[in-house]
């Protein structure tokens, strides 16, 4: 792994937060050990084409999830839903190098996080803000990552949230 370029992207994350005007919203994650990561995108119209104009993310989970997510909202820059599509967990994470095999998990929550939110955006015309929460998780689904782990933590015991 790429030390250099992985503590850059801990430590000054791209992107990071959530965006009240989004067309396109998708959660991955799993209350049960607290990972999960939201991602938020919007589109423009440029040379004809829609394309991704900003890409944001939130997440609970380790370092690696945080980094591999900043990488991702960068590299979407500029690509068409189906380009975004095409990208793997492996391509998302290639700039920090390889990921430890106890990590490619980190990797795979934000394609999923991306995935379902283009797939809420290809599914739905122009809904409501509210439809396209609702719309995006297949997994946990809640008005903010906080929310979902907050209800997470009446079903199954306390979670702690430690800011790093």
């Amino acid at each position: 792994m790429d030390e250099t370029l992985f503590q850059d992207a801990v430590s000054n994350p791209q992107n990071l937060g959530e965006m009240a005007d989004a067309d396109a919203v998708g959660t991955v994650g799993s209350p049960d050990c607290g990972d999960m990561v939201r991602m938020w995108l919007k589109y423009k119209e440029e040379d004809g084409r829609k394309v991704i104009d900003k890409a944001t993310f939130q997440s609970f989970g380790c370092q690696t999830a945080i980094a591999v997510a900043s990488m991702a909202t960068q590299m979407i820059l500029g690509k068409t839903r189906e380009e975004a599509a095409d990208l793997s967990a492996e391509q998302m994470s290639a700039p920090l190098g390889p990921l430890p095999p106890m990590k490619i998990h980190c990797g795979q929550m934000v394609e999923g996080a991306l995935k379902a939110a283009l797939e809420a955006e290809s599914q739905s015309g122009v809904p409501s803000p509210k439809a396209k929460v609702e719309a995006a998780a297949p997994m946990v689904m809640a008005p903010t990552l906080h929310d979902a782990l907050g209800a997470a933590d009446k079903k199954i015991g306390k979670i702690k949230i430690v800011p790093i």
